[in-house]
């Protein structure tokens, strides 16, 4: 297999119903701000088919140190820990490598 280095990352957030407004108004600005880096190629927000309060951010990447420079940007450490603030279980993430 072939891939592109491209990195896509799959992070879903359960949110407590009563915060969902809360969390997409959070979640519009860090997505703004996360589409003008650099390194980003898609960054967007949907909600579970099966669950509408379980909400998943779906990010492409250009590379490792795309992430890394994300993740240390002013919006991603000030925004994150009020989205998981919102949440009523843990957040999980997946990285995947984009095929050629």
């Amino acid at each position: 297999m072939e891939y592109t280095g491209h990195i896509k990352i799959v992070a879903k957030m359960p949110v407590d119903p009563e915060n969902v407004e809360k969390f997409i108004a959070l979640a519009s600005e860090l997505i703004e701000a996360s589409r003008k880096e650099a390194g980003n190629i898609c960054y967007s927000l949907s909600a579970d088919k099966k669950d509408p309060n379980t909400l998943v951010f779906t990010e492409c990447w250009k590379d490792k140190e795309a992430i890394r420079f994300h993740n240390q940007t002013e919006h991603f450490t000030r925004i994150l820990p009020q989205l998981k603030a919102l949440c009523c279980a843990d957040p999980s993430s997946e990285l995947y490598l984009e095929l050629k």
